[in-house]
């Protein structure tokens, strides 16, 4: 029988691609008390508290950052020079004043708002643009959003204190919604000695419309519409506290009852969704790429054989999962990228339920009693995932050990290139967007923290993948972009070494008696930028 050792439910910072940093308390930029623990929302109608589903102790840096917490924080607190809707992920502009006005062009042209400013109350200026950007691109820092800007932009200069321009090394029409990624930051906070490391533990300032008052990390951050904010999109709420509890049960308490002390909360289990709704509550939720997935250390034996990765996929029984952990709410992958996708087809390689095809191929590989420490954050749909991975591989006789433990614990090992077998986790690439090339370079781009942990990225598999992928990114013809799509998704379908087991559907549950404005999304996290209480 497999073991599950369940650990006491601990912080989640999202499928960070660096190493999650803790930190001490970090007060905010006003200088003020931090405040701990729930406010009490009931009655106080200047207020929004939330319950947000993940920790809030991974990284805070923009340019280094997945944790979900903290990115969708940022998205109140920081502004890119263009910004995407939530949900409709459509560009428009932020600290930019228009659009670009030809997608083809390889040079774009922006000038900065006028009278914009940090939260600190000092201008934002093109200084503060080329400072973020050359962050970015450079390839020593290597920071998580780089692989999503270095293949197309070749630098960005200051004409003059409120223009810049961006060069490029060829056309790349998706550059607009990709420029929301790039949060920029003050030059003057952070060129400043130990400044990186203070916005990993939470430090954030910003021009966006609303400023962090408070961060206490495993607790909760407090934030305040920022009075100098000027942009499209104002705060709607004169204050926000946010409240991180991984608990699933804890969770639904905060939100539950008639005197329950937040007005939303995300990450909502599924076999609470019934409870919610008969309390008034409204539930929604939406399907993207969020998604549980395998990862090998293909530098172990025997998962550097494709068969034994591939034959570990088929094994398991996702019908099963889906039914039983996710209560309906997930598909089989049938591909990298989730069915609803626009460059979704069904792959060369699909991974159905098939022990006797699973059995074949550990012996092709000469694969026999073969033991697995299962490594996984303990998320809790995660974590009720696992039983059903650990039965589906000891009914191909493949004995299995799951160790559920904190999101942060799991990639601090990794960092240190610790050695491990399978890691489980969770991922959804659309917290930076949709387009099909960016969500693959999120994961398969050599040099790139996911190919570190894989150890795969020196295989002349990975350097063939990589070669297509890169041909794919400068092909202008969208018919001809799009087959280049999915013959590389066929590849990474088939080597399997990074792939989705199941697409899940994330809910949002909130109290329309209290506020309203709210639009569930499929990625994790929230977006309160249009919220009024009531």
């Amino acid at each position: 029988m497999s073991r599950l050792s369940r650990r006491d439910f601990l912080r989640y910072s999202g499928a960070t691609g660096a190493a999650a940093f803790i930190a001490t308390t970090v007060a905010a930029c006003s200088g003020g008390p931090a405040s701990t623990g729930s406010v009490g929302a009931g009655s106080d109608t200047d207020l929004i508290t939330a319950v947000i589903g993940y920790g809030n102790d991974g990284s805070w840096d923009p340019t280094q950052t997945a944790s979900a917490f903290a990115m969708a924080a940022n998205n109140h607190i920081y502004e890119g020079l263009l910004e995407t809707d939530p949900i409709t992920r459509e560009p428009y502009p932020a600290l930019a004043t228009a659009l670009p006005s030809d997608v083809n062009a390889t040079r774009w042209t922006f000038t900065l708002r006028q009278g914009a400013t940090w939260h600190d109350g000092k201008p934002v200026t093109a200084d503060d643009v080329v400072f973020t950007f050359q962050r970015i691109l450079d390839p020593e820092a290597n920071v998580l959003t780089g692989s999503f800007f270095r293949p197309f932009l070749e630098e960005v200069k200051k004409v003059d204190d409120r223009t810049v321009e961006l060069v490029f090394k060829f056309p790349f029409p998706d550059a607009a919604p990709r420029l929301s990624i790039a949060k920029i930051m003050p030059k003057h906070v952070f060129s400043q000695p130990g400044a990186w490391d203070a916005a990993k533990g939470g430090k954030a300032v910003g021009s966006g419309p609303y400023r962090q008052t408070a961060h206490n990390p495993k607790s909760n951050t407090t934030f305040e519409a920022y009075a100098g904010y000027n942009g499209p999109r104002p705060a709607t709420a004169k204050k926000m506290n946010w409240l991180t509890i991984v608990d699933a049960s804890a969770r639904v308490a905060k939100i539950s009852g008639s005197s329950a002390e937040a007005q939303i909360a995300d990450n909502v289990p599924y076999a609470n969704i019934e409870q919610l709704r008969q309390q008034g509550l409204t539930v929604e939720g939406g399907k993207g790429m969020n998604h549980m997935f395998l990862m090998f250390n293909t530098a172990t034996k025997p998962f550097d054989d494709v068969r034994v990765r591939q034959a570990l996929h088929y094994a398991i029984d996702k019908r099963k999962m889906i039914e039983v952990a996710l209560k309906g709410h997930g598909s089989a992958s049938s591909s990298f990228l989730n069915e609803q996708h626009p460059d979704h087809r069904r792959a060369a390689t699909v991974y159905d339920h098939d022990p006797a095809k699973a059995k074949a191929l550990l012996a092709e590989a000469g694969v026999k009693d073969l033991s697995i420490n299962l490594m996984s954050v303990n998320v809790s749909w995660i974590v009720d995932c696992l039983p059903t991975i650990a039965a589906s591989w000891e009914a191909i006789g493949v004995k299995t050990t799951l160790e559920p433990q904190e999101t942060t614990a799991v990639f601090t090992k990794m960092d240190q290139s610790q050695d491990y077998q399978v890691v489980a986790a969770a991922s959804n690439p659309n917290q930076f967007g949709m387009d099909a090339d960016l969500i693959l370079h999120y994961n398969y781009v050599p040099g790139g923290v996911w190919m570190k942990y894989t150890k795969w990225a020196e295989s002349d598999d990975a350097k063939k993948l990589f070669a297509l992928m890169d041909q794919a990114t400068r092909e202008l013809d969208q018919a001809k972009r799009r087959e280049l799509i999915h013959s590389y998704l066929d590849v990474i379908a088939e080597q399997a070494v990074l792939y989705p087991v199941v697409h899940t559907e994330l809910m949002t549950a909130w109290d329309p008696k209290k506020l309203s404005g709210i639009r569930a999304q499929a990625y994790p996290g929230i977006s309160l930028l249009q919220a009024r209480r009531a």
